[in-house]
């Protein structure tokens, strides 16, 4: 009864944060799509074709499942799961990217918790492990690259939200009161902390113009 309410939970909350990632693409342009929006490189689509691709692997090649989908030998990852090329498309991506979730969909639902498991990119002495475990390591990483789209998101254009249903529309002035509020309180933070570093006999010289004695 745990072992099937453990995996049912984890499943539905993978289920729910893969599609509020890919939902980070809706009405973008293939432009701003794949743009690059931080220094090292990262966007949007990428975020997708690269959980996607962790996705292939883990209920994958992990539990000798070997995904459908094209990928390259783990050992010569080279990064370009990161971003797509001109040749892909956003669609493209998205329907690989549904592809790989009934592959996943369907080691999950066939195989116990338990499961055991082999993870050949894991460091000894972690190579063994289990259905569980893998379920948790891709949604902590499903979550943090969700995490990742709603930075990068807001960036583009102000839109923001955990899913589809949860998005409201922007207020600018609520937003710039809200940011204005913050901006002040880290001002103060950063004045008080600096007040409280200036050692006190330097203090006592700056009241009295010569230094306390």
């Amino acid at each position: 009864m745990i072992d099937d309410f453990a995996k049912d939970h984890l499943h539905g909350r993978l289920r729910r944060d893969r599609e509020a990632l890919v939902w980070k693409l809706d009405g973008l342009s293939e432009y701003d799509a794949r743009r690059p929006l931080t220094v090292s490189g990262s966007n949007l689509l990428g975020l997708v074709k690269h959980v996607a691709g962790v996705e292939a692997r883990y209920f994958g090649e992990v539990f000798d499942r070997p995904s459908p989908e094209p990928l390259p030998r783990w050992q010569d990852h080279d990064g370009s799961d990161l971003w797509a090329t001109e040749d892909e498309t956003s669609e493209q991506i998205i329907e690989s990217c549904r592809r790989t979730w009934e592959h996943s969909d369907a080691t999950i639902d066939e195989l116990p918790l338990d499961a055991p498991g082999h993870v050949p990119w894991w460091p000894e002495p972690h190579t063994g492990t289990n259905l569980f475990a893998v379920l948790v390591h891709v949604l902590g990483e499903t979550n943090r690259h969700a995490g990742h789209a709603d930075i990068l998101r807001e960036g583009v254009d102000g839109r923001t939200g955990m899913r589809p249903e949860h998005e409201t529309r922007i207020d600018g002035k609520a937003r710039d009161a809200y940011y204005a509020k913050v901006e002040q309180a880290a001002r103060s933070a950063a004045s008080s902390t600096a007040r409280r570093a200036v050692p006190r006999d330097v203090m006592f010289e700056r009241r009295d113009g010569g230094r306390a004695g």
